[in-house]
């Protein structure tokens, strides 16, 4: 994360078996090729079994880079102020690192455009 800092940052904690998170990788993915020569990063955090996010991955590959939260994502996730552990949760994070928003359920569209234009982005 060290390597993102002074760039806008959009954190999403996913899991295979969760049908909300699956269905908003694609979304996650237009944002992040529209958005990263804007400086903006997108990291996907997978709170699940690493061979079924490797298979997963190979059917669906996606542009942003995924990283394993394990069994350890929930407690990361608590931290960042996702205190019932639900996915997928989603936290924005400006270019000083700070928490700018935080999402517990499905992102649509006009979520990314909303934190597209949040102070301390652009």
């Amino acid at each position: 994360m060290q390597s993102f800092h002074g760039q806008p940052v959009l954190i999403n904690f996913w899991a295979t078996w969760c049908p909300p998170c699956i269905a908003e990788l694609p979304l996650l993915d237009a944002f992040f090729q529209e958005h990263n020569a804007q400086g903006w990063q997108v990291v996907g955090l997978a709170v699940d079994k690493p061979t079924a996010v490797r298979s997963f991955l190979a059917r669906s590959p996606v542009h942003f880079p995924i990283g394993m939260a394990h069994e350890n994502g929930s407690d990361l996730a608590r931290s960042l102020g996702n205190l019932s552990g639900g996915l997928p949760f989603t936290i924005v994070l400006g270019r000083d690192g700070r928490v700018l928003h935080r999402k517990i359920g499905q992102i649509k569209a006009p979520d990314l455009q909303r934190w597209r234009n949040l102070p301390g982005v652009n």
